[in-house]
């Protein structure tokens, strides 16, 4: 379930040929990364971890509210699009809790099989009710931390009942062993795997969900559209795939007003992109110009208490000095940075990033301007930052995995938001309280 609004949801499902996929039977090295050791990468897909061939068929979907149903039709899947079907619903109620059914059939006067869940919609936009949405990042199969049910955070996520799930990217890594994803076939082998773990299977069930991507699951390491195939991947391919693999419609960068308090602003950051190793000046970009224009419109015409915005990468940082070249905190797009950090600290924007693979907040020391990064989804995923290494931009710092609750509510009639960060097991392990200026 994806891109819920307060009228309208995307609903995104596979058929698949087998109920389970392949267990689990290499054993891993040590963290970081914690690839499978003796990994034939030439062996039959079929046979890979974590592998669910698809199936030819048939797929109806079903919402139902206060007696209401909106059915779609018979939906044919077929291998040309992995034998996934996709359908966006528009008309819906806002705050409604629509129940759901997705059936499946090899063909008519075949046996059906059916799942149910059912989610709730956006309240309207000056709905004045508390919301707790989660949010995570940078995941790869092999760093599971449940052997039997794949990431930890995804079972503790769930047990908070969040209205929204954000996920910053890296949802795969193409570019990492088991097997690398040099082919189309492979790259969609990764999504099957990573969905087959009953945690993220569970939690997507029931929870709506807001998918970026970035760029070890687009194509490669710091991917560009300027950047050579990845074997036989290409950049197109891993555009081709994504949109093919996620609950989406429409155009990569969106907004979703959640009531009169929240606002939240999903940026895209590859597909627009200038040559990371170009030189910096007024024209290299990240977001490109179309997706500048459509921001700054949007962030000045909204009305909510509070503005999010969730980036794939860090706007803030501090990141590491050292061949970093590929997000605003970076010098290599210093021009374009420095504007960003100002207009969102004009504006009263907060920051959740993505892609770094520790736990911190930071508070820009020129503008001010608030930047919250999650953390990896386990714990052996995390590095790339010396836990003593404290800069004075951070106001919390932890070289470890877990996620990131935000919470919007009021106290006494004052609207407030919460960022919450927790480790893998739900713990938490920092907090910060913003009050409204308005």
């Amino acid at each position: 379930m994806g891109e819920a609004t307060a009228s309208s949801v995307v609903i995104w499902t596979r058929l698949c040929g087998s109920p389970k996929p392949v267990a689990v039977y290499h054993k891993q090295k040590e963290p970081p990364f914690k690839s499978p050791l003796n990994f034939d990468e030439n062996m039959p897909i079929s046979k890979m971890e974590g592998a669910v061939e698809g199936a030819f068929g048939e797929v109806k979907i079903s919402l139902t509210a206060n007696g209401s149903t909106i059915d779609s039709d018979w939906i044919y899947v077929s291998a040309y699009k992995d034998f996934t079907a996709k359908r966006e619903f528009t008309g819906l109620q806002s705050n409604t809790t629509y129940s759901l059914l997705v059936q499946g059939r090899k063909d008519e006067g075949s046996p059906v099989t059916a799942l149910t869940s059912f989610f709730t919609t956006a309240p309207a936009d000056d709905d004045i009710v508390p919301v707790l949405f989660t949010s995570s990042t940078c995941q790869y199969y092999w760093s599971f931390d449940d052997a039997l049910r794949g990431f930890k955070i995804y079972d503790s996520m769930l047990k908070l009942h969040p209205a929204f799930h954000c996920q910053t990217g890296d949802y795969v890594y193409y570019d990492k062993p088991g097997p690398m994803a040099t082919t189309i076939e492979l790259a969609r082998h990764k999504w099957h795997a990573m969905n087959s773990w009953p945690s993220l299977k569970e939690f997507f069930e029931h929870i709506p969900l807001y998918l970026q991507k970035d760029d070890h699951d687009l194509l490669k390491d710091d991917a560009t559209p300027f950047s050579d195939p990845f074997g036989e991947l290409t950049f197109d391919d891993g555009l081709l795939i994504w949109r093919e693999q996620v609950p989406i419609s429409g155009k990569p960068y969106r907004t979703v007003r959640w009531g009169k308090d929240l606002q939240v602003w999903m940026v895209e950051v590859r597909e627009f992109r200038s040559d990371n190793k170009a030189p910096d000046g007024k024209d290299k970009t990240i977001w490109g110009q179309a997706q500048i224009d459509w921001f700054k419109e949007s962030v000045e015409a909204s009305d909510a208490t509070f503005k999010v915005l969730v980036s794939p990468i860090p706007i803030v940082g501090p990141d590491r000095a050292q061949g970093k070249i590929d997000n605003h905190s970076n010098q290599s797009f210093q021009t374009e940075g420095e504007w960003l950090r100002q207009y969102l600290a004009d504006q009263q924007v907060l920051v959740i990033n993505g892609d770094r693979h520790w736990q911190y907040v930071s508070a820009d020391s020129k503008t001010g301007l608030w930047e919250f990064s999650q953390g990896p989804t386990s714990d052996s995923h995390a590095q790339g930052w010396d836990q003593d290494d404290l800069k004075p931009e951070h106001k919390f710092l932890r070289v470890k995995g877990g996620f990131l609750t935000t919470q919007v509510y009021r106290e006494a009639g004052i609207p407030l938001i919460k960022f919450t960060h927790h480790d893998v097991d739900g713990k938490v392990v920092h907090e910060e309280v913003i009050g409204s200026n308005k």
